[in-house]
């Protein structure tokens, strides 16, 4: 568009993906915001903060840039800065100043990272201050647990109840953590601070009384912006009197609107929660709360709880050995801090495919499974996992909990630890992020299944080989027969002889393995196709139906298939189940051989010069299967003549027919000697075979 009279004006941005209608704003419609339902306008901000591109500058596009911390990695969303107001007023989160806008702009930035304004409804402090600054937090009980939590961890066979905070533990780091709080319901119903609503510390001070003690005080800010509280340290409460004036007048010019001062015995008696941020140094160290120590070291990795593999359930669960595993080598003695925390059951994609899971009410329950980890120390790599798992853990967090993240606080001393995430029912599925935070080195690796071995259980002889592939993204991570590029996969043909033995046994034995932790697998799967003799793989025909296959395709380290073959030319196709799933595998074949033992009998025949030839090297005896020789020969080659049998009665007459033989050349006898070797039915020696020379 462009001004009479005037410059060409940018178009102002506009996101695709965040609209501005009911899709960006409600979700099910369950909570009171549902309420502004046809009342919501949106509007674009006419004043901007100082410093700042001006409306109506060449400069100024529209588009905002926020950056969160989602599942271990900085996510960035883009928002336009066309704002839901109610009567040309936000209606939802904003600034004291009507000239600043930054806050209702964060707020749509975070509302599309979820979904919409809705799902905003009842969040959680902890996890808003963990997405802000990807570090971490925790909540705190000052007061008793309630009947449900009471309830689960009576059944919960840690026996752990919930942290309770004691203030004087945060002294290091008061000036530095994020502090917010909060109150439960009570039993003459919500109390004036109000049911579950996040209010946060300004302040938080060690004064002298008149009659010597010291008094802590702390500044609480309501972001409902109206004083909520009339206790003992109001403005003109009877607290102030026990200070000096010129300090209560100080103290008392602090406070804001919303604002207001209590003691710790009123801060105790009247909030139920506590959240508790991490401090984060300049360098980008977090700093514990504990000590106020900085964790110079961090790691992290993801995993996945799947139903029927590592699903595992409590430590009530006689499946709990089958949560993943996690390896912790803790170098020197040090503060550890380790995290669990898993991935909400719906998500945000860049063009709002959101996905949810039966979730008709937007409750924490539902988005989350409830969780705990688990800390064992052991003494060597090697050990017995179950023996392990009946002693006690030598670190753990409180019984499993409905939260987003648990943290659990321990000095370790140096050595090999194993950590166990778990949800409380087994069988629930869910994604997580392990996260490890020390003062001292410390590494973190996922526990990886033992190598594929391959159990045979028919007998014969049997040979094994062994194949290394790679599914890559975009060329051979074809997936599945249900995927179009399915044939993209990597491909490994083989063969079967015949075996007149061993009709209708087991004659062909595939594993495949997949080459990624227990915590993150693919589910993979393969199939075997019939092919012409000299074909190559890439023609397979793309009708052509499998003669074996090993599906439905697992989320396992290894899926194996024992069959019976006729004999013929075929091809191993290997495939995750998604195109796309980039791993590295190997995949066993063992093939059932039918062998013959093949006695040569040789005899070196003697040219009419009389001239055998040099010595043409040394023979080398193997006792591998099959015969290895190497020689170099020289211009003369020596002549042999060879008789073959293949029982013990051939092998006697030929070797006896052998002595009696006459030379060709009286001067020099013959030189017979017995050559034996184990060779393939089916397989031919060449038209001329060089043999070494033996004495």
């Amino acid at each position: 568009m462009k001004e009479e009279g005037g410059p060409e004006r940018p178009v102002l941005f506009e996101d695709p993906d965040f609209p501005p209608d009911d899709t960006s704003l409600f979700s099910h419609s369950s909570t009171p915001i549902a309420r502004l339902r046809g009342d919501v306008t949106w509007e674009r901000p006419q004043v901007l903060p100082p410093g700042q591109p001006q409306w109506g500058d060449g400069g100024y596009r529209g588009s905002f840039h926020f950056r969160f911390w989602q599942q271990g990695l900085w996510t960035e969303v883009t928002v336009d800065d066309r704002l839901p107001c109610v009567n040309s007023a936000l209606c939802f989160s904003r600034c004291h100043s009507p000239a600043a806008f930054w806050v209702a702009l964060l707020e749509k930035a975070y509302a599309k990272l979820h979904g919409s304004y809705e799902l905003l409804w009842a969040g959680q402090v902890s996890e808003a201050l963990v997405d802000l600054t990807g570090g971490l937090a925790e909540r705190w009980s000052l007061g008793d647990v309630g009947p449900e939590e009471e309830q689960q961890a009576e059944q919960d066979s840690d026996q752990m109840r919930r942290k309770k905070l004691n203030l004087s533990l945060l002294r290091p780091v008061k000036d530095d953590c994020a502090l917010s709080c909060s109150t439960h319901s009570t039993p003459a119903g919500v109390c004036e601070l109000g049911q579950y609503h996040a209010l946060t510390v300004m302040e938080w001070l060690d004064v002298k009384k008149a009659s010597g003690s010291e008094e802590q005080l702390l500044r609480i800010r309501n972001p409902w912006g109206r004083c909520c509280w009339g206790g003992a340290w109001t403005q003109s409460g009877a607290g102030w009197s026990c200070i000096d004036p010129v300090l209560a007048s100080d103290l008392q010019s602090r406070v804001a609107e919303g604002e207001f001062w209590l003691d710790e015995a009123e801060f105790r008696s009247q909030f139920d929660d506590v959240t508790v941020g991490y401090p984060i140094s300049k360098d980008g160290h977090l700093k514990s709360i504990y000590t106020g120590n900085l964790l110079t070291h961090n790691h992290q990795l993801a995993g996945r709880w799947i139903k029927g593999l590592s699903a595992g359930g409590s430590r009530n669960s006689s499946s709990y050995s089958n949560n993943p595993k996690f390896w912790l080598k803790v170098c020197e003695r040090g503060e550890v801090l380790a995290s669990l925390l898993q991935h909400r059951k719906w998500r945000n994609t860049e063009k709002r495919a959101q996905t949810q899971r039966n979730d008709d009410n937007n409750t924490q329950h539902q988005h989350y499974q409830a969780i705990a980890l688990h800390v064992w120390k052991v003494e060597k790599k090697r050990f017995n996992l179950s023996r392990v798992l009946n002693k006690p853990p030598c670190a753990s967090t409180h019984c499993h909990a409905y939260e987003r993240e648990v943290v659990l606080h321990r000095y370790l001393e140096p050595g090999h630890y194993i950590l166990i995430p778990s949800t409380y029912q087994p069988g629930a599925e869910a994604r997580f992020l392990i996260r490890v935070f020390s003062s001292s080195s410390t590494s973190l690796s996922a526990l990886k299944s033992p190598a594929p071995s391959l159990p045979l259980t028919t007998d014969g002889e049997w040979e094994t080989s062994y194949f290394q592939g790679l599914w890559e993204a975009g060329r051979t991570a074809g997936g599945s027969r249900n995927f179009p590029s399915h044939w993209q996969n990597p491909c490994f043909p083989f063969t079967v002889s015949d075996d007149p033995t061993a009709a209708a046994a087991v004659n062909v034995s595939v594993t495949l393995h997949q080459s990624r932790p227990d915590s993150d697998l693919h589910p993979i799967g393969f199939h075997i196709y019939k092919v012409s003799a000299g074909d190559s793989e890439e023609k397979i025909a793309r009708d052509e139906d499998p003669v074996a296959s090993c599906v439905p395709h697992c989320y396992t380290q290894d899926v194996s298939l024992d069959c019976s073959l006729p004999p013929g030319h075929y091809t191993i196709v290997p495939s995750t189940y998604e195109p796309d799933c980039p791993a590295n595998f190997t995949l066993c074949l063992a093939r059932r051989i039918h062998r013959l033992a093949l006695f040569l009998i040789v005899s070196q025949l003697i040219t009419d010069s009389g001239e055998s030839g040099e010595k043409l090297g040394k023979a080398r005896q193997s006792h591998r299967r099959d015969f290895d020789y190497s020689s170099v020969w020289t211009r003369t080659e020596p002549l042999f003549q060879v008789a073959a049998g293949t029982d013990d009665k051939q092998r006697d007459e030929m070797r006896k027919a052998a002595h009696q033989r006459k030379p060709l050349h009286k001067k020099k006898p013959p030189v017979p000697f017995m050559l034996a070797l184990r060779m393939c039915a089916g397989v031919c020696l060449p038209a001329r075979t060089h043999v070494d020379e033996l004495k």
